[in-house]
């Protein structure tokens, strides 16, 4: 599914315009992003949680060359999938 079949589902759903759903999406994932970034989490109940991780500076080879390369630290980005989420997906 990608972004406008879910504003859509979401239009249908909740009996509203395409536009307003798909301005809707968009606002979520600024807000979400922009709380992230900030090193807050985000906890949406039945549906999951995302939160900002460290990765450690490590070495990695090019496979062309064999050059070892440095991989710098940097921030990610991690999702855990609620308990019921994972529950519709397995039924």
């Amino acid at each position: 599914m990608n972004k406008q079949e879910l504003a859509d589902a979401i239009a249908s759903a909740v009996g509203t315009s395409k536009s307003a759903a798909g301005e809707t999406i968009d606002a979520f994932v600024a807000v979400v992003a922009q709380a992230v970034a900030q090193g807050e989490g985000v906890q949406l109940i039945g549906f999951g949680s995302s939160s900002t991780g460290q990765r450690a500076t490590s070495t990695g080879h090019n496979p062309r060359t064999g050059e070892t390369l440095h991989v710098p630290a940097a921030k990610t980005v991690k999702f855990t999938a609620a308990k019921a989420f994972k529950d519709v997906v397995n039924s």
